[in-house]
């Protein structure tokens, strides 16, 4: 009984010091156990991302799948990429070709009236109540009430266009409330200059003191806030252009890189079709790649286009018309320096001078002074003459004959340039007259209207002015029209409905296939 007993408890010691060896030997890291498997949501997308790299994962309705995804998403996104950037396009050229552009030479429109108003308030102190000038005085006060009313006109819509510029809006307020002052100036100096009765050339002391206050006025606040509405326009005109121009070149290279990546899906599909299940040809993805191609290359084609217009609107129109209205504000600020010259001898030296620098704004020829600007001004135009690439001066006119482009343009420049030239040489003989003392015959030359006198050249060179911005403003309404042509709603219609029966293509063209898995 002992040695039975004795002998189970042995086997039984035995069992249980084999069982805690097996248990040891469990817990040690034996040869055949593996690395510990990681847990965590960077370990399970770790996982999925390998599975969906291994070649096992993508069967063929996942293939298809996938690039259908992929041509979807790449008609969607041309679709996307062409309607921002010709959008954007159609966007600058509104802004510069209906809105900036006409303001900014509404502005200047602006000026050139109220130069010539006041050009015509010194007219009518200078003819004074001379008989021989009654008709020549009738005429000024209608053309006074006439640059007066197309003020007013020019100031109301500037006031109007004016509405998101604060800079603008504080010219305009300051041209609206001065403007009345300085009429009511000119009127005092007239009614003074009645009264007075006075001769020509010999106005009042006392109206010829309400004529200064009303020049003084005009000339160091009118004008200036007019030409700063005209800057104001023409800022907002050069960095919308500039900005345009960036985003149509860069929106060419989107538009054509997502086009390739569209096509390039397409492509990739088709050909998974016809390996996959051995048909040569998709008609439906077939006519998807070729409205895909179509639309691309009229998207590139738009953007080229548009880009075209714009630089032809802004660049070469544009840019003249601006040069060409200011050059004609300055032109009959000059012609009114012509009067105050002749009305004001205290001034005389002062109003010279600004004759000068309104010459000079221009037509700029380097050291020019008042005693040699003729000759020089005559030297250049020979020059410019005989080669008609040589454009030896600067200014308004210079920057036009640098920029001509549109045909009959070059013409009409240099006509303005004769004119200009001709006129400065009746200037010289007046001023010659007036030196001499023979100040009626200064001033009959100065404010006559026969061939050879001073006001038919400046009408000579007025309308040559008209003239050259009217071909210039007329190539750049044809291409704004053009870019409204190319981007209006019948563009946008055409391309919803591509795009649409693109992606239903694309459908109609799958379907079937994945469907042989269901």
């Amino acid at each position: 009984m002992t040695t039975s007993a004795a002998g189970a408890t042995a086997t039984s010691a035995t069992s249980a010091t084999s069982e805690e060896g097996d248990a040891g030997e469990d817990d040690g890291p034996g040869p055949a156990a593996g690395p510990p498997i990681p847990s965590g949501l960077p370990a399970r997308l770790g996982r999925s991302l390998r599975a969906v790299g291994s070649r096992a994962h993508w069967t063929t309705p996942r293939l298809v799948r996938g690039l259908t995804a992929l041509s979807l998403a790449g008609l969607i996104g041309l679709g996307a990429t062409a309607t921002a950037v010709l959008g954007g396009a159609r966007d600058g050229t509104d802004t510069i070709g209906h809105r900036a552009a006409p303001q900014a030479t509404r502005a200047s429109d602006l000026y050139f009236a109220l130069s010539d108003m006041d050009a015509q308030a010194a007219n009518l102190l200078l003819v004074g109540a001379d008989q021989d000038y009654t008709a020549l005085r009738k005429q000024t006060l209608d053309t006074y009430e006439q640059r007066r009313n197309q003020a007013d006109d020019d100031l109301q819509q500037a006031a109007q266009s004016a509405a998101t510029d604060p800079a603008a809006q504080r010219a305009v307020q300051l041209v609206l409330g001065r403007l009345g002052s300085y009429e009511a100036l000119v009127a005092r100096a007239q009614l003074l200059e009645e009264q007075a009765a006075a001769p020509a050339g010999r106005p009042s002391p006392a109206a010829l003191d309400a004529y200064r206050q009303a020049s003084d006025l005009l000339r160091n606040q009118l004008l200036p806030a007019a030409d700063q509405v005209t800057a104001a326009n023409e800022a907002t005109v050069d960095h919308v252009y500039a900005q345009q121009r960036d985003a149509l070149g860069s929106g060419w290279w989107w538009l054509f890189v997502v086009g390739l990546l569209a096509l390039a899906a397409l492509a990739g599909l088709q050909r998974v079709l016809a390996v996959r299940y051995r048909r040569v040809l998709n008609p439906a993805l077939a006519a998807v790649t070729l409205l895909t191609g179509v639309a691309l290359v009229t998207g590139l084609n738009l953007v080229g286009r548009t880009e075209d217009h714009l630089v032809t609107a802004k660049s070469n129109a544009y840019d003249s018309v601006i040069a060409l209205s200011r050059a004609r504000a300055v032109a009959y600020d000059m012609n009114a320096d012509e009067s105050r010259y002749l009305i004001d001898q205290g001034r005389a030296a002062v109003w010279e001078q600004a004759y000068l620098e309104q010459s000079q704004a221009v037509v700029h020829l380097d050291g020019a002074t008042m005693g040699s600007y003729g000759s020089q001004l005559q030297d250049a135009f020979d020059r410019h003459r005989a080669d008609r690439s040589a454009v030896p001066f600067g200014g308004f006119l210079g920057s036009e004959l640098h920029n001509v482009t549109f045909p009959g343009e070059q013409d009409a420049a240099e006509r303005v340039l004769g004119a200009f030239q001709e006129y400065q040489v009746i200037d010289r003989r007046m001023r010659d007259l007036h030196d001499a003392g023979k100040l009626k015959e200064a001033i009959t030359l100065n404010t006559g209207l026969a061939k050879g006198q001073s006001n038919y050249e400046f009408g000579q060179l007025s309308a040559a002015m008209a003239d050259t911005i009217t071909v210039n403003r007329t190539a750049m309404d044809a291409a704004v029209a053009a870019t409204d042509g190319d981007l209006d709603g019948t563009t946008v219609a055409l391309a919803g409905a591509v795009l649409a029966a693109a992606l239903g293509l694309t459908a109609v063209g799958v379907r079937p296939r994945l469907r042989e898995y269901r």
